[in-house]
């Protein structure tokens, strides 16, 4: 059962914080590199460190990270934020404070768009700050003790904050899927959620309508979408069922394990006063003047949602179609590319988000390691449109494509012999001949039966072998029927 906007009388509350990792090749205050995977504490210098007498320097292509997201959001860009240090103290931090920014963040405001079903939702954002990573503490591979991998130390992110404006599981996936789709578009974050380049954390709390917001819980560091769902609803489930024993629901932190399905509380939830935010005293003002801004705004691609606008005005496509289209921009560039060569949007849409889409699946690749290229699609796609192809043909010759058998879309439909018979004297003698061979479906068809008529066609297409035009196929028969 989903989390939904109304369970057993309460309303769902959820506010998201994500932490997207920037795709800069440097740390936020530091020189050393970013890489994943590397052998651990191998790319954590004495900045990283906090070893006496370091001084940490701003990394400017983190900034712009900050400035595209903000334009792409529709946010306001602080011409001066702040940057403060987080107070607490956990092995994995090595300075026992960690760089963010509290009062005066550098992205506020904005919005994500998106659309959940046929229905259009926005949810709005507070704000959206830099601040530095943690390192990891290990404990999987060692007996009785931890490690510490400060690898991670001062790796940049933006922390991406919510209102609490979404009111079930599904909305919150929705949310985060788009949000995922907009870091990832605009070249910003890689959007692993594996290696933690891309980690939501939902506030999630319950109440009866209209009445005052409940206590949330925070589930921390979701790291897929389909768990982000399973964990919100699991959690909703679990403060009903408090509330409904009589019990408060305690602000606290907690984690989902996908095996029990289950969320649990990791510790109590802190509030901004517990973690003594003051200015950092080794970082000046973020001044981001008005002419770095339109730098950026020069440099930003066509947004996925302007996008999907101009799908739908130029081609036609449904709003459905056209949000499944740009979740990337290498699908984008990948349709419009059919749908040029081809001129048939609408043809090409459903070839992609069909077979295309589904060859890929199973392969387990992206877009851009299809063996079919974008003109053989819509080479394909023409023979099917002037009739030389029916879909079951195509289906044929697609399939030869994708395994390589040739490159060339007209010498496979020679090769096979799968163009459609466009002789109507030819058609007409089968039509013919299946009437007058089925007498009891012929019979059967006009005394209203029409699974009778389904089977004539299926007669027609068996003895052509599937070379007519289903279409026309009908249209005979009627005509030879009345």
């Amino acid at each position: 059962m989903s989390a939904t906007a109304s369970v057993r009388g309460y309303e769902v509350v959820i506010g998201f914080e994500t932490h997207a990792q920037l795709a800069t090749q440097s740390k936020l205050f530091s020189r050393a590199p970013t890489a994943f995977g590397a052998a651990p504490n191998t790319q954590a210098c004495a900045v990283d460190l906090a070893l006496p007498g370091t001084l940490p320097v701003m990394n400017r292509a983190a900034v712009e990270c900050a400035i595209r997201l903000g334009l792409a959001l529709g946010a306001r860009i602080a011409p001066v934020s702040v940057f403060a240090r987080k107070n607490y103290f956990y092995p994995d931090l090595p300075k026992g404070y960690q760089i963010s920014q509290f009062e005066i963040p550098v992205v506020q405001g904005g919005a994500v768009d998106f659309l959940l079903g046929a229905e259009k939702k926005t949810v709005r954002l507070v704000r959206a700050h830099l601040e530095e990573d943690a390192g990891k503490s290990l404990h999987e591979d060692f007996v009785g003790q931890s490690g510490i991998d400060l690898n991670r130390a001062g790796t940049p992110l933006l922390e991406i904050v919510t209102e609490p404006d979404m009111r079930s599981s599904e909305e919150a996936v929705a949310y985060a899927r788009e949000l995922h789709r907009i870091v990832t578009w605009i070249g910003i974050c890689d959007g692993n959620m594996q290696e933690g380049s891309f980690r939501c954390d939902a506030n999630v709390s319950v109440r009866r309508p209209g009445e005052p917001l409940g206590t949330r819980r925070e589930i921390k560091n979701l790291n897929s979408f389909k768990f982000m769902q399973q964990a919100i609803d699991y959690e909703v489930r679990w403060q009903i069922a408090q509330i409904e024993d009589g019990h408060a629901i305690r602000q606290a932190t907690v984690l989902f394990d996908p095996d029990s399905g289950e969320t649990r509380a990791m510790r109590s939830k802190e509030d901004a006063a517990d973690y003594r935010y003051f200015p950092d005293p080794d970082l000046p003002p973020l001044h981001i003047p008005e002419q770095w801004v339109q730098e950026q705004r020069a440099r930003m691609p066509e947004l996925p949602r302007s996008m999907a606008a101009r799908f739908v005005a130029d081609y036609g496509l449904p709003e459905y179609d056209a949000a499944t289209l740009t979740q990337s921009p290498g699908l984008a560039a990948w349709f419009e590319a059919v749908a040029l060569a081809s001129g048939q949007a609408k043809l090409a849409s459903n070839w992609i988000m069909g077979e295309v889409s589904r060859r890929l699946n199973q392969a387990e690749i992206g877009i851009g390691q299809a063996p079919v290229s974008a003109a053989q699609l819509a080479a394909l796609i023409r023979r099917i449109a002037d009739a030389t192809l029916s879909h079951s043909a195509a289906r044929q010759v697609f399939d030869a494509l994708w395994s390589g058998e040739s490159a060339d879309v007209d010498a496979l439909i020679a090769a096979k012999g799968l163009a459609q018979m466009n002789d109507s004297g030819a058609l007409e003698q089968i039509v013919d001949a299946v009437i007058a061979a089925n007498a009891e479906n012929v019979a059967q068809f006009r005394a209203g039966k029409v699974k009778a008529f389904n089977a004539l066609v299926g007669q027609v297409m068996k003895a052509s072998q599937g070379k007519v035009n289903p279409q026309q196929v009908n249209e005979l028969l009627k005509t030879r029927l009345a």
